[in-house]
């Protein structure tokens, strides 16, 4: 892409704030220190015995300007990424981009940092709050010298705020392990929602075949919750040592898959586990059904369930609910505050986004050949470490407006994240009785034609012959991997209805 400009400059203030609860005292023996070299600010961290919170940039001969912002969100998308005015705009998780009419102003941390990353405008001057607790309290750095983050600016000489938004993520991540290589298939939770067997897992298996082949890429059926030994409608946990009865044998279950020529992948939570014999000292201080991933059996426990998965011979993980259960909150309760103040993991050396980056890393390392798919997950601090991520909130089985709201808006708004960060799953199409073919149809065939993950959830043998003509179409178009689709109209709607493909303009009605 051409013209564009470095716009990174020094911060005109740094603060840091200090202690272990809600207070902040003096800054102790901490240290803040800058490197400027290569197009990027590093912000290091220093300190002893004092607790620290937050290192607080502030930047104010920026000239700020009076366009709207597109900001990120702390993790999974929840229909609400859109270009916003700046009063609107109080909490930017990680990067925004501010269209200046004229250019696009792009501003964020590369992936991967040690901090939770937030910014916000306060009038002409911009901030930037490096959030460096562990868990609710400080960080007891030891004398050990932290990367809190490695800040990007840009200025960007075209009105294409899409193509800007592209760029930007393939600079903040340059190192992706997704290889572009096109993931579709089958995902049985908006049909079933965790009501389900064996059986019916090798019936969706069959029906994915029959209408996938041909096909010489093959597909993915994805088990997803329901298949665990403790599974009731209270309780979606560990342990994840075995099927439950209507599933007997998961090893078994997976070769029958493949039988079919279809790729068989399973879901699990893997910090929820109920198991009597986990140590007390392995569960979170926060609370205790949740696992303490700072400390290392704990990992060496979870990467055992991931090895388990795989010499079961499934080839794709979905892990999912991590941050809820290390925060307490989704990401649209977080703001500013993240977690409840006062409790902290068991390692106090280290920072809430290096634990969670190590856990990240652990399971990549135990996946082998493996598909990551992360649910519920950090993009920012799992990028480079999943193939593909979950970007946003469930879409539905049964209510349009859910899918509407969650699919759409997220395919449109993390796109840009696509191939630079990971795939970019914007979740499934749940083709059921309940939701309007029509609607479902136009879903599928943008969805398929966007380079993305593809995933459809349905029944087996619940299409009748047009609509299962239309789903072939759209599992070949989805394992093409030669298409497309770019939002038009991204500025003006949070759904967008006029979309770029392969095929030229194609206008969605989403509206029942």
């Amino acid at each position: 892409m051409k013209n564009i400009t470095d716009m990174l400059q020094m911060p005109d203030r740094i603060s840091i704030l200090t202690g272990q609860g809600g207070s902040s005292s003096g800054t102790g023996d901490a240290e803040v220190s800058l490197v400027f070299e290569k197009g990027q600010l590093d912000v290091y961290l220093e300190a002893s015995d004092t607790p620290v919170r937050e290192i607080v940039l502030s930047f104010c001969g920026l000239k700020a300007g009076t366009g709207a912002v597109l900001s990120d969100h702390w993790e999974r998308a929840y229909g609400d990424l859109f270009w916003k005015g700046k009063e609107q705009c109080e909490v930017m998780p990680w990067y925004f981009l501010e269209d200046r009419k004229d250019y696009c102003f792009a501003c964020g941390v590369k992936v991967r940092p040690g901090a939770m990353c937030w910014w916000e405008i306060k009038g002409d001057e911009l901030v930037l709050h490096l959030d460096v607790r562990c868990g609710g309290a400080g960080v007891l750095l030891k004398g050990r010298r932290l990367l809190a983050a490695s800040l990007l600016m840009k200025r960007y000489d075209t009105k294409d705020t899409f193509a800007a938004a592209q760029h930007f993520c393939r600079c903040m991540c340059q190192d992706s392990c997704y290889d572009n290589k096109p993931v579709y298939g089958s995902n049985n939770w908006y049909y079933a929602y965790g009501n389900s067997s064996a059986e019916d897992i090798l019936a969706d298996t069959a029906y994915l075949a029959l209408l996938t082949e041909n096909i010489s890429l093959r597909p993915f059926m994805v088990i997803d919750d329901g298949w665990q030994e403790c599974h009731s409608s209270r309780y979606n946990g560990g342990p994840w040592e075995k099927g439950n009865r209507k599933f007997g044998d998961m090893g078994e279950l997976a070769d029958k898959m493949k039988h079919y020529d279809v790729k068989p992948g399973l879901w699990f939570r893997p910090l929820l586990d109920s198991s009597e014999q986990i140590p007390a000292e392995w569960r979170l201080f926060r609370d205790p059904m949740v696992l303490d991933i700072s400390v290392p059996e704990v990992l060496a426990y979870v990467q055992k369930d991931i090895r388990r998965i795989k010499d079961w011979g499934f080839e794709l993980v979905k892990h999912d609910f991590s941050t809820f259960d290390l925060f307490g909150k989704w990401g649209f309760q977080m703001a500013d505050s993240l977690t409840e103040e006062g409790w902290h993991y068991r390692d106090t050396s280290r920072t809430t986004a290096e634990i969670i980056r190590e856990f990240y890393g652990a399971i990549r390392e135990a996946a082998g050949n493996m598909l990551i798919l992360g649910c519920n997950c950090i993009g920012h601090l799992g990028a480079g470490l999943m193939q593909l991520n979950r970007t946003g909130d469930d879409t539905s089985g049964t209510d349009w407006e859910r899918t509407k709201k969650m699919g759409v808006n997220t395919l449109a708004f993390r796109m840009p994240q696509h191939g630079a960060f990971f795939g970019v799953d914007a979740d499934c199409v749940g083709i059921t009785e309940h939701i309007n073919w029509e609607k479902n149809r136009q879903w599928m065939e943008l969805l398929s034609a966007s380079r993305t993950p593809f995933f459809v959830s349905v029944k087996a043998g619940s299409l009748n012959k047009e609509q299962e003509e239309e789903l072939r179409k759209a599992y070949r178009r989805a394992a093409e991997n030669k298409l497309t689709a770019i939002p038009i109209d991204w500025k003006e709607n949070c759904v967008p209805r006029k979309w770029m493909t392969c095929e030229g303009i194609r206008n969605f009605s989403w509206d029942e």
